[in-house]
C-alpha cells in the first residue's frame, strides 16, 4: 500500500494501480464526493489506468448521478464491489446500469483484485 487517507465519509487505500475505498455506515454517497475521488486520481493515478475498488463492509446509499461523474474519469478502467451481504450485491446490479465502464461484483477481495489484472491487461 502507498498511502491510508481519511475522509469524513470514507477511508481509501491507495495502491499502484487501484484503490480499495470503504465508505462509512450511514453516508449517502452523492456526485460531490466526486470531488475527492478525482483529487486522488490527479495526485495518485495521474497517468496511470486504475480500478476502483468499493470494499461494502458498511450500509450505506449511493446517489445514481454519482457515477454519471465517476464515468467521466478516462483512466478509470473498472470498478469492482466486494460484499457478502445479498441487498449490498442487488444494489451494485442497478449501480451497474449507470456507470459506464466495467463493473463486476465479488464476495471475496482477493477475487476483485485478480479481476483488476485482467482488466487493466487488456
Amino acid at each position: 500500500m502507498t498511502d491510508l487517507l481519511k475522509f469524513d465519509f470514507c477511508e481509501m487505500q491507495i495502491y499502484d494501480d487501484y484503490v480499495i475505498v470503504i465508505i462509512n455506515e450511514g453516508i449517502t454517497i452523492s456526485p460531490k464526493h466526486n470531488i475527492e475521488l478525482n483529487n486522488v486520481v490527479e495526485t495518485y493515478f495521474r497517468n496511470t489506468k486504475f480500478v476502483y475498488i468499493s470494499h461494502r463492509i458498511n450500509s450505506y446509499a449511493v446517489d445514481p448521478a454519482t457515477y454519471f461523474e465517476t464515468s467521466k474519469i478516462k483512466n478509470l478502467k473498472g470498478f469492482a464491489v466486494v460484499s457478502k451481504d445479498y441487498k449490498a450485491k442487488s444494489n451494485a446490479e442497478v449501480e451497474k446500469l449507470f456507470l459506464n465502464k466495467p463493473l463486476e461484483i465479488f464476495d471475496d477481495l482477493n477475487k476483485a483484485i485478480s479481476w483488476k489484472d485482467s482488466i487493466l491487461n487488456k
